[in-house]
């Protein structure tokens, strides 16, 4: 078609959630076919009244609505708003015939959640340089957004999951260079601030309050800055219910924190499906767990819930936190009869986590012990980056050094103590 958009790759390759709505059935089919001329690839909703968003709802999350406002202006409008709330990050276009729509209306529809005001005599170019730009920036910063998004969640309660969220986050920041956010989406209470030492004016629950204004620049003046340079966004100070019911919202503020950051954490908590379900595409998740019974004996049904909840076995990573040597013949009969590999080990060191806490420093001021050594290389192994360089001699003067402060402090056997070179990155008892 000679009007067709030239679109990019990108967006010709990415199927968009979209919906179309007027009372008028000659609006309905302009509108259609003014969007299939676009030439995006797109699955549609034809809506005739605001009723039928709830009779022939959008499975997951739409990407773009087209609303006339030509046949009736107020249900148009009060739709934008229903949709604001139902669908945070999807981008709602008002359409008019007037080719100079009054201040008043632009006004109305901004108010009620619109961010485009297009005319229906528009040519298809139009449309299409505004859904590329709209796909374009939902990709941001990266290629591959879903690599960029790591959701830290407990196989259980009391796993350390807030512990391993905080330092994941710091490493990152300290051995990228580049811009990292924490979300503490943590319920019934986040702890983030609290291991970070942070006083902070805002949390995720002013950021869920004001999600239908969400852009980089606000959530920008939400984060509270911490020493080593990551932005944290904390959890809520006191239990709040009305989170728990917010999944859209969540999503849309992971949605807006990854067009302005390289990397973002979210502590999850135990159970975080209730969001992750309207998260596009899907974070990457590192399920914490422990070596003991119980710990793995939720790992499975987390898995299983997981799984249940669509999201892929491939974009789950087990970490299991407080390892140590005696726990290893559990872990090999849980990963054979889960079918699911171990990502990563991180070592047990009560003292040096119990003190961290206490102080609300980072685990990574202390780089050199086998914990911090393990958070670094796990920080670096997401992030695609190499591990940075060290000499073999002066890897053994440090473990030389810890070998001998250890045992008394942690009690290592004194077989441990013998083969440190061998075991001491990987066994710290209590």
């Amino acid at each position: 078609m000679e009007n067709e958009p030239e679109l990019s790759a990108l967006a010709q390759s990415t199927g968009l959630k979209t919906a179309v709505f007027s009372a008028d059935e000659s609006s309905r089919s302009h509108l259609r076919t003014w969007l299939e001329q676009t030439g995006v690839e797109h699955s549609l909703h034809e809506w005739s009244s605001p009723a039928d968003v709830y009779m022939d709802p959008v499975e997951g999350a739409l990407d773009v609505a087209l609303l006339d406002l030509s046949a009736d202006r107020g249900s148009s409008l009060n739709l934008a708003a229903t949709l604001r709330q139902l669908h945070p990050g999807s981008l709602i276009i008002a359409c008019s015939p007037v080719s100079q729509p009054d201040p008043e209306l632009l006004l109305q529809a901004m108010r009620a959640g619109v961010q485009e005001f297009l005319c229906t005599t528009l040519d298809p170019q139009v449309l299409g340089d505004t859904l590329n730009r709209f796909v374009e920036e939902r990709k941001m910063p990266g290629k591959d957004p879903s690599k960029k998004v790591f959701l830290v969640m407990g196989s259980k309660g009391g796993v350390g999951t807030s512990t391993v969220a905080v330092n994941l986050a710091v490493q990152l920041t300290e051995i990228t260079q580049k811009r990292v956010g924490l979300l503490d989406f943590a319920s019934p209470l986040g702890s983030v601030a609290l291991l970070l030492d942070l006083q902070a004016r805002y949390t995720v629950r002013d950021a869920v309050e004001n999600v239908e204004r969400m852009d980089g620049h606000l959530l920008g003046s939400l984060w509270t800055p911490h020493p080593s340079g990551l932005q944290v966004l904390p959890g809520t100070p006191s239990p709040d219910e009305r989170l728990l019911s917010a999944g859209r919202a969540l999503a849309e503020v992971v949605r807006v924190a990854q067009t302005v950051l390289d990397y973002l954490v979210i502590d999850g908590g135990t159970y975080s499906s209730h969001w992750t379900r309207f998260a596009e595409p899907a974070p990457l998740i590192l399920l914490i767990a422990e070596a003991g019974e119980l710990s793995l004996w939720s790992l499975e049904r987390q898995l299983s819930a997981l799984a249940a909840a669509g999201i892929q076995n491939g974009n789950v990573r087990v970490v299991i936190n407080r390892w140590h040597r005696k726990g290893q013949e559990a872990l090999q009969g849980a990963e054979k009869a889960l079918q699911h590999p171990i990502f990563a080990r991180l070592p047990n060191d009560y003292r040096q986590v119990s003190e961290a806490t206490n102080l609300g420093t980072p685990l990574s001021k202390n780089s050199g012990d086998p914990l911090g050594v393990k958070f670094r290389e796990l920080a670096c192994q997401l992030a695609g980056v190499p591990y940075p360089t060290q000499t073999k001699q002066g890897l053994r003067a440090q473990l030389a050094i810890f070998a001998k402060a250890a045992p008394a402090a942690l009690g290592i056997s004194s077989l441990a103590r013998s083969n440190a070179d061998g075991l001491l990155p990987e066994t710290v008892g209590r």
